[in-house]
């Protein structure tokens, strides 16, 4: 519902102390999971509701598409070693429908209430009559609110846009497609890695929030095509230098992913730089999702390489 694991966290630990500080008001006649999941659904939906919606950049500015997902500036990705086991390939790929980061992505287009029935109702399998005694409102506003978040999620995956496809990929040619986009990376060949590009691919880079008042807010940025995510890729990150980036295959929304950790001169050492998130079409990248977020380093780094002064800042290992 957040879109954002740092603000899932939040609503976790407040829904919790919600709990424990209300128990004696749990009746048991409804199952004591179901009672947890409508004070976390109610916690989320406070907050969204102090939230701004997602403001979208002029549509003539972006050719031949739907606004930009990079303008979400709460979206975040999600390690996969925090969705538990999924090792049967059906339930992975039915987990994979409702965790791939396109679907996250969407899900935050809709109002905070349509996000809460959807969820409810097509990812958690609650009956309409479950989720209307949850929102304490009518089945018909259910399947209204239900109705409305579908159209909107069918238009989106069926535009035709790279990256909003959510495709069963196999685990070799994911990781054989990775490991030459890393050696490609690491040599700084340019050539190579438009070679494993679609043409028309996407590199979508969500802003980031401040963090506090007064604290920079990171923009969105946005690139469409084979040329232009190539030109910034050999101009921006460490100056086109990519070799001073190390990337650290990781999980993400069990969708292929890359850890980056940027050189540090002054030490010898690397810094966390942020996380890419890869869809791949047809053998072939068909979208990038970068965040440049120091607040995904607790999830998805540091590695075993870097100095121990390093590794022991660290929250959680890869």
């Amino acid at each position: 519902m957040m879109g954002s694991l740092t603000d899932a966290d939040d609503m976790l630990q407040e829904s919790l102390l919600k709990a424990w500080r209300r128990i004696d008001t749990f009746e048991n006649r409804a199952p004591f999971r179901r009672w947890l999941y409508r004070i976390a659904t109610h916690t989320c939906l406070n907050e969204l509701a102090l939230r701004r919606r997602p403001r979208f950049l002029a549509a003539q500015q972006w050719s031949g598409g739907a606004p930009p997902l990079a303008e979400i500036e709460y979206l975040q990705p999600y390690p996969d070693r925090l969705l538990g086991d999924a090792a049967d390939p059906v339930a992975r790929f039915d987990m994979k429908e409702s965790v791939a980061l396109a679907f996250i992505a969407v899900i935050q287009l809709l109002p905070p209430r349509q996000r809460a029935v959807l969820l409810l109702r097509d990812v958690l399998a609650w009956s309409a009559r479950e989720v209307a005694d949850s929102l304490e409102c009518s089945i018909a506003s259910v399947n209204s609110a239900l109705q409305r978040a579908r159209c909107t999620l069918r238009a989106r995956f069926e535009s035709g846009e790279p990256g909003t496809r959510v495709l069963s990929v196999t685990d070799v040619s994911e990781k054989r497609l990775l490991a030459r986009f890393m050696d490609a990376w690491e040599r700084s060949d340019f050539n190579a890695l438009a070679s494993l590009l679609r043409k028309d691919a996407i590199l979508a880079m969500p802003g980031v929030a401040a963090p506090e008042p007064g604290s920079p807010h990171v923009s969105p940025t946005w690139f469409r095509g084979r040329a232009a995510i190539i030109d910034f890729l050999s101009t921006v990150p460490a100056d086109g230098h990519l070799e001073q980036i190390r990337l650290v295959p990781v999980g993400s929304n069990l969708q292929p992913a890359l850890a980056a950790f940027i050189a540090e001169p002054d030490d010898g050492g690397h810094r966390f730089y942020g996380v890419m998130v890869f869809d791949i079409e047809e053998g072939a990248i068909s979208a990038i999702t970068g965040f440049a977020d120091p607040g995904l380093s607790d999830y998805f780094g540091p590695p075993s390489w870097l100095p121990a002064e390093q590794q022991e800042s660290a929250a959680y290992g890869l």
